[in-house]
């Protein structure tokens, strides 16, 4: 077999499955329509249970003192109102924190400075073992960079109808999205997760995850699903699934948000995603098995099935990226035009994508044409974080170990805040795959000028995402590096 089919197999086995996942679209945009009017009921009014609320920290100097005062301002009665500062950090935060445990409990406030050995477990070690001396019916978790709304309980725990709800999630609204590009960015793919995903499965009785934050669980839930593990790097995703399989119901609240900072740095964006795509990977092993041989139905299962491994995407993306450019040369070159006419069914998968981005800002926000025009600068960065997707991919596929790192909360909400000078920020080295995220963008430039060259006008638009992708992800990683150099 001559070279030239062989990448014209592989570009065409590559963009099936981009089609079979992108395609999905259409899917969730069927259930959002069929589904519009089944909203989650609430209580008219609800006991006021005990509450343990768990702030799991690591190294937060920034953001622990507005997230412990904004937690202390929810509206609830403070003999029902557990909070536990669980601090895994090595530290100035550690003193912040203390100082400001003793100044809440001063107030009257019962709030614990719960400190371990070692951070065995990371962050599912902390919640696990903060819920061994928990003494709330529910338990509400916030993230470092989140600012729970003061009506937060009063507006949760009414959807608690049924000894079966075991967990309640807000959606993520975001107190940094004007700050750059990349942030807005980022909350536009955010948005199609909470105001689409979320909201059509759990509509439509398919599974949901919590989201690590902003939610409630039920103590028993927790507990009768097997507690929290440590094993994969998205134990939120994983206690999920298995809550969920053990009959647990959740419910998913649309229209009431948590705030929450948006990474501001590249690096850091890098750190969070290469650990949310591994995660999902590591789940997906080990949750699919489970799935399979549960009771519930096919339906139930080919939806979970395609939940759990769609990260398998990134792989697929940067090998589409890398054939793009000598396909330009082949199609110019050979007797293949019949190949590159039937690969335009390929647009479907990015008109369903907008589909899908353009309702999940129509569904919540009043500006939302000009958030959808950032939609073509969202796929090209989708295409830029392939490389280190795939990478992710790769580690969870083969089941090697890593870190929990910690995606660094810089408090940087508007233009006057100084980034350089934080010192998470110092500490963030750039990986090497940086430079090959580098070389991939000149690569592609290639391909965007032989399309002009050859006149192939309908390949210019992807050629050039590529490159934009790899370009502006390259760039911005390696713009700390300098920025540190130059103090």
């Amino acid at each position: 077999m001559a070279i030239d089919e062989i990448v014209l197999i592989a570009y065409i086995f590559s963009l099936t499955i981009l089609l079979f996942f992108g395609s999905h679209g259409f899917i969730m945009m069927y259930y959002h329509r069929k589904y519009r009017k089944n909203n989650p009921k609430a209580a008219d009014k609800h006991n006021e249970e005990m509450v343990t609320i768990q702030l799991p920290l690591y190294n937060e100097m920034y953001v622990v003192d507005r997230l412990i005062n904004a937690v202390c301002e929810i509206e609830y009665p403070k003999d029902k109102m557990e909070i536990q500062v669980l601090d895994d950090s090595t530290d100035e935060t550690v003193d912040v924190v203390a100082k400001l445990v003793q100044e809440k409990q001063a107030l009257g406030f019962d709030i614990k400075h719960v400190r371990r050995p070692n951070r065995e477990g990371f962050k599912a070690g902390a919640l696990k073992e903060g819920l061994k001396t928990a003494k709330g019916k529910f338990v509400a978790i916030f993230d470092a960079d989140f600012i729970p709304k003061s009506d937060f309980m009063i507006n949760t725990l009414k959807y608690f109808t049924t000894e079966k709800v075991g967990m309640v999630q807000t959606r993520w609204e975001h107190l940094n999205e004007d700050y750059s590009l990349l942030t807005k960015i980022q909350a536009l793919a955010l948005d199609g997760h909470f105001v689409i995903e979320q909201t059509v499965r759990n509509k439509a009785g398919f599974f949901i995850n919590f989201n690590g934050t902003g939610g409630v669980w039920r103590k028993a839930c927790i507990e009768d699903a097997g507690n929290w593990h440590a094993d994969t790097l998205t134990e939120d995703l994983d206690l999920s699934y298995r809550a969920q399989l053990k009959g647990w119901k959740f419910v998913f609240l649309r229209d009431f948000t948590t705030p929450a900072e948006l990474p501001s740095e590249m690096n850091a964006l890098k750190a969070q995603q290469f650990r949310w795509t591994k995660g999902a990977i590591e789940t997906a092993k080990k949750i699919l098995p489970l799935v399979w041989r549960s009771n519930i139905s096919i339906k139930l299962k080919l939806h979970s099935t395609f939940h759990l491994t769609n990260n398998i995407v990134f792989p697929f993306i940067l090998l589409a990226g890398i054939l793009n450019v000598p396909l330009i040369f082949i199609k110019n070159a050979g007797p293949y035009w019949s190949f590159f006419n039937f690969m335009a069914v390929f647009v479907i998968a990015f008109i369903s994508s907008f589909l899908f981005y353009m309702f999940s800002q129509k569904d919540v926000r009043p500006d939302w044409r000009k958030n959808i025009a950032l939609f073509p600068l969202f796929m090209a960065g989708s295409m830029g974080f392939a490389l280190n997707n795939t990478r992710a991919v790769i580690e969870g596929l083969m089941s090697r170990k890593s870190e929990f790192v910690r995606t660094p909360k810089f408090k940087i909400v508007n233009k006057k805040d100084e980034l350089a000078k934080n010192k998470y920020f110092k500490r963030t080295k750039v990986q090497v795959s940086t430079y090959v995220e580098l070389m991939l963008a000149i690569y592609c430039l290639i391909g965007v000028v032989a399309s002009i060259y050859f006149m192939e006008i309908a390949a210019l638009p992807f050629q050039l995402m590529f490159f934009i992708g790899f370009a502006c992800v390259s760039i911005l990683s390696l713009r700390q590096s300098f920025l540190k150099e130059s103090r």
